[in-house]
């Protein structure tokens, strides 16, 4: 396979890899593939894990990770909300992941779902965790390897404690709103869905004094990432200095791309609103900005 990350080699931990990368290395024990594609349920619209799509057609020897219901807390009052370590752990050893191994996280989409993944694996404790630069659309454009059929590991014990810092609240965020506190936010969504022209939440447009920067801007060819020099020019304003940095998007889960790539280009203090507009909208009784009128046109993205 002849496919580069840009960032292959970057960082002493590589947070994320090439499908060149994985190919050499695919089979060993100490390297985890793990498939986190979601999709959405035709009818309702509605955000279903992909299993299907897994069991069509996945990396050889991949297990796959169900981010909407196992990795997330489901009875939480917005889709993806984050889980407790207890459930977290519990997830990772139900599909035979350990502490020791290197784990790589893909997906069949834009790396969204792969990115909100290794975020949470990073919140609960374990750095050893990469995202697969294009994930199944540049392994299939690269003619890696495919496997058919479901997967099964022997569940194992996975330790996972939280660490704080990863994710922001709402009270955080309307902190910076008020001038409480020092910080930028940042909506990764389209720009469409930032100025209000599309709504899929419970009211259009984005939280006042944030600013766009949207994740799919940062993705060339094959859903893999612009080399490092276009990827600073992105987002320059926010790898400079030591303010922190709240991302935020629909449901929390676009917004931990533009955290794998901050991350990369050595950003630190990052974090990521797990309510995100789901939870702002919904309050009434907190500010939203809309550029102008909606066409309620549903956005593609949590």
């Amino acid at each position: 396979m002849s496919g580069s990350a840009s960032f292959e080699g970057y960082r002493e931990h590589q947070d994320v890899v090439s499908t060149h990368w994985l190919a050499e290395r695919l089979g060993r024990p100490a390297i985890a593939v793990v498939d986190a594609s979601v999709s959405k349920r035709l009818g309702n619209d509605a955000w279903v894990s992909d299993r299907a799509a897994f069991e069509a057609g996945h990396i050889p020897g991949a297990r796959f990770a169900d981010l909407v219901s196992d990795f997330s807390d489901p009875r939480g009052r917005f889709a993806f909300t984050r889980p407790t370590a207890a459930r977290f752990a519990a997830a990772a050893g139900a599909i035979g992941l350990t502490n020791r191994q290197q784990i790589v996280v893909c997906d069949n989409s834009t790396g969204i779902w792969a990115g909100r993944l290794w975020w949470l694996f990073r919140a609960f404790g374990h750095e050893k965790v990469s995202v697969l630069d294009g994930g199944l659309t540049a392994w299939r454009a690269e003619g890696g390897a495919i496997e058919r059929g479901s997967s099964v590991f022997e569940r194992t014990d996975f330790a996972a404690n939280e660490r704080p810092g990863f994710f922001a609240d709402k009270d955080e965020v309307l902190a910076i709103v008020e001038g409480r506190a020092r910080g930028s936010l940042v909506c990764v969504l389209r720009p469409q869905v930032f100025a209000g022209t599309e709504q899929r939440y419970s009211r259009p447009g984005h939280i006042p004094s944030s600013v766009n920067l949207p994740y799919v801007e940062l993705l060339g060819l094959d859903n893999r990432f612009l080399p490092e020099r276009a990827l600073r020019n992105a987002l320059a304003p926010l790898v400079a200095g030591d303010e922190r940095v709240i991302l935020y998007c629909e449901g929390g889960v676009t917004a931990a791309g533009t955290a794998l790539v901050l991350t990369l280009l050595g950003a630190g203090n990052i974090s990521v609103y797990d309510g995100s507009l789901s939870e702002w909208s919904a309050d009434l009784s907190l500010p939203m900005v809309a550029d102008c009128d909606p066409s309620l046109e549903p956005s593609g993205s949590p």
